[in-house]
């Protein structure tokens, strides 16, 4: 059953109840993977991308994730989208398609997801045109999720009129929340909104 055998490569790939193993929890997991298990196929693809129980090969990883991911693995979504947004040894760089990737997982609540999405959508790249109030949106979810970094970036957006109204008492208070689990960006923009009077 390939359930159980992604389920006994954790216990293999943490060392819970078994010794610590990689390539055993890469053999387990190709088992699985190969018997269309979403969860196997992205755990494989990790194994792949840090090189744990089979050669590192991005290729071989970006090709797993893709597999999970159609199969809607909010994680290998993101995952997959972190690799075509940096690119990596035999994966070109393919911004357009790491948005794509993002924005499947951000719409299923990924945080991670969401904050990636807001950032790259601020910048105008190839194949991703600068759209703010998506970008807004985006930071929004995740900073609702406590993301403080979403948190800094939606702070700048209200600071500025960036995709939302400018605002500078949402902005403070975005930059306030940030600050106090040590954003230092955040701290910095609080700190000249405070000199400056337009916070309290």
């Amino acid at each position: 059953h390939p359930g159980a055998q992604c389920r006994l490569g954790r216990c293999f790939a943490l060392g819970r109840g078994r010794p610590q193993d990689d390539d055993e929890a890469a053999r387990l997991y190709r088992q699985a993977a190969d018997q269309g298990d979403a969860c196997a196929q992205r755990l494989l693809a990790i194994c792949y991308s840090k090189g744990l129980g089979e050669p590192r090969d991005d290729k071989e990883a970006a090709r797993y994730f893709r597999i999970a991911a159609d199969q809607s693995d909010v994680d290998a979504q993101f995952k997959l989208g972190l690799l075509l947004n940096r690119g990596g040894d035999g994966v070109p760089q393919d911004l357009a398609e790491s948005a794509r990737y993002f924005r499947l997982s951000a719409d299923q609540g990924d945080v991670n997801a969401q904050l990636q999405l807001g950032v790259l959508l601020r910048f105008d790249y190839d194949g991703v045109p600068r759209n703010l109030a998506e970008a807004a949106r985006y930071l929004r979810l995740a900073a609702d999720q406590g993301d403080t970094t979403a948190q800094y970036f939606l702070g700048l957006a209200h600071l500025k009129g960036l995709g939302v109204p400018a605002d500078a008492s949402e902005a403070a208070r975005l930059f306030r929340l940030a600050a106090d689990h040590q954003v230092p960006e955040a701290q910095f923009e609080l700190g000249r909104m405070l000199c400056e009077g337009y916070a309290d």
